[in-house]
């Protein structure tokens, strides 16, 4: 059988009969947690300026989220592997709803950021905890179908972000943005709770504390250097010492996990090739998507001068051609493999990119990014199945938690990126044409970077009959 061929050899059971809702509410409470990402951002001009906030505290707004989102990833997936995805899946969600609550009622920025890192941390236990939950219930082409929906909704929840957003920020406000989340998280908590099966536990064993935090400090410390790079550049002097203090960190978790008799991960799993081929495309195939997501608002904001609310609707074509080739993606990978879906999903990226580098204007730069927005779409069903397609059972939350935490790296390492790319391009030209120039610039960077992931694609993961 194909490293890459999404079939499974543990299925023991019938499939569960109500594993199509229950993964529509799973799907439902992630694309909470994605939205919670876009929405907010644009959220933050008024945010700040109600609650007098300084640039600092607003960058913490979006950056506390992102940390603590990121750096316990490993931790919860170990977590559901260890006492049950049922139970972790409710914590985080109830963790995460009442952290809106607080966060939409906040008058200050020691709340409001308080609120903001305690959302990060439910939404740490939900996301992969469910994604490990969707590898159980799922089988065989099933499997691929399914992950397909739940790639399109967290692609497309991004985008989707940036219409809400605008929509909520001009019309309730921006505590909406918060409060929004409370409805919707109590009434799929209560379905889940009557839905949700007991699956057993699929590992046993005590939690590995020290491994946790050591893997949780030297992730921060990463997705913090690079979120600091897209503001003070790539040889900024603290950004420097972060990431030797996330190798050293990094260092230690792997000596530690060779020594401890209950380690939080077996390190093995990053030595076979699907998982690691799947770790690299979803890195990827985030960092594009954030980077695109990013240039284009800023484009469209900052340079034709869209309003906020106009911005999000020119990015709902863009959610759209995310949604569909994600699950378009899902209904092929199965005959084809793995490879082949990848290497050109990452050509009709490439392609898009260079869209708004040959034309100019606001149409160019929607039809181009949903151009590049589909192909990242069926990248993330490739990196999923990749990843996941072939694990065991008591291997699914934590190589969930691995997937989610990679997912998070590609997106603070394409912001980084590409604000750096965009920021270098604008500083090398004058006059009218600078903001333009240096958009060029920063797409041709995207071109280049998915062209050569195509040509690594082609090697790292295997063809469907290997």
């Amino acid at each position: 059988m194909s490293n890459t061929e999404i079939t499974s050899t543990h299925a023991a059971h019938a499939p569960h009969p109500r594993r199509w809702p229950i993964l529509g509410l799973l799907g439902l409470a992630q694309l909470m947690l994605i939205l919670d990402i876009t929405v907010v951002a644009i959220a933050l001009p008024h945010m700040g300026a109600e609650l007098d906030l300084d640039r600092a505290a607003l960058t913490w707004v979006v950056s506390g989220y992102a940390l603590t989102f990121g750096s316990l990833m490993l931790l919860g997936g170990r977590a559901a592997d260890l006492y049950g995805a049922k139970r972790i899946v409710l914590a985080g969600l109830a963790l995460f709803t009442a952290a809106s609550l607080a966060a939409g009622l906040a008058t200050g920025a020691p709340l409001l950021l308080t609120a903001r890192i305690a959302q990060g941390a439910g939404a740490a236990l939900l996301s992969p905890a469910a994604l490990s939950v969707v590898v159980r219930l799922f089988d065989g082409e099933e499997r691929n179908r399914a992950l397909g929906i739940w790639s399109a909704l967290g692609g497309g929840g991004a985008a989707l972000g940036v219409l809400l957003g605008g929509l909520i920020t001009a019309g309730p406000g921006w505590v909406w943005v918060f409060f929004v989340n409370v409805p919707v998280g109590l009434t799929v908590l209560v379905a889940l709770v009557r839905m949700l099966p007991d699956l057993p536990r699929a590992a046993t064993g005590s939690l590995d504390v020290l491994g946790a935090a050591l893997v949780a400090a030297a992730t921060g410390a990463l997705i913090y250097a690079l979120i600091r790079v897209g503001d003070h550049g790539w040889l900024n002097t603290i950004s420097l010492v972060l990431f030797a203090a996330a190798v050293a960190a990094y260092a230690a978790f792997v000596a530690w996990e060779r020594r401890t008799s209950a380690p939080l991960m077996d390190l093995r799993l990053l030595g076979r090739q699907p998982v690691v081929a799947g770790l690299f495309v979803i890195t990827v195939a985030t960092a594009l998507m954030v980077g695109v997501f990013f240039l284009g608002s800023f484009y469209l904001q900052n340079h034709q001068d869209h309003g906020p609310l106009m911005t999000g609707m020119l990015f709902l074509p863009v959610a759209l051609a995310t949604m569909a080739a994600a699950m378009g993606a899902g209904r092929v990978i199965g005959r084809l493999g793995a490879r082949v879906p990848a290497v050109v999903a990452l050509g009709v990226a490439a392609a898009g990119f260079l869209v708004p580098v040959l034309w100019s204007g606001t149409a160019a730069m929607v039809i181009g990014v949903s151009i590049a927005a589909a192909g990242l779409g069926a990248l993330f069903v490739v990196a999923s199945a990749t990843a996941l397609g072939s694990v065991a059972p008591h291997e699914a939350g934590v190589t969930s938690g691995i997937v989610s935490t990679f997912h998070e790296f590609g997106a603070s390492a394409g912001a980084a990126a590409v604000s750096s790319a965009a920021a270098a391009g604008i500083a090398a030209h004058t006059g009218t044409t600078a903001a333009a120039a240096g958009f060029d610039d920063a797409f041709l960077v995207a071109t280049g970077v998915a062209t050569a992931a195509a040509v690594i694609t082609m090697w790292l993961i295997p063809s469907r009959g290997a």
